[in-house]
């Protein structure tokens, strides 16, 4: 049931861009969730976008645009469930 009423949401665009597994250019990105050298975790239509590999670091984000550009060695990337919000984020929805 979940899956019927995500179709009936209309979506945010979003692209990712992989150059030889090893830079990425994603936009569309609504927030960058947690980061670290194996591990990039955004927010992208209110679903997460998770990033697996070696070294990665975060080159630039333009926060007006939404796009982030990431380097490193990419394993995988996979999308999840949506971000959880605290307290305060289900207050102010």
């Amino acid at each position: 049931m979940i899956a019927d009423d995500r179709k009936n949401v209309k979506s945010k665009v979003h692209n990712v861009l992989i150059e030889n597994r090893e830079k990425i250019t994603i936009n569309g990105v609504d927030d960058v969730e947690s980061f670290d050298d194996n591990n990039v975790i955004l927010v992208v239509d209110e679903e997460l976008l998770i990033i697996k590999g070696l070294d990665l670091k975060i080159n630039k984000i333009n926060t007006e645009t939404g796009e982030v550009f990431i380097e490193g060695q990419v394993y995988s990337l996979e999308y999840g469930e949506p971000p959880k919000k605290g307290l305060i984020g289900r207050l102010f929805k």
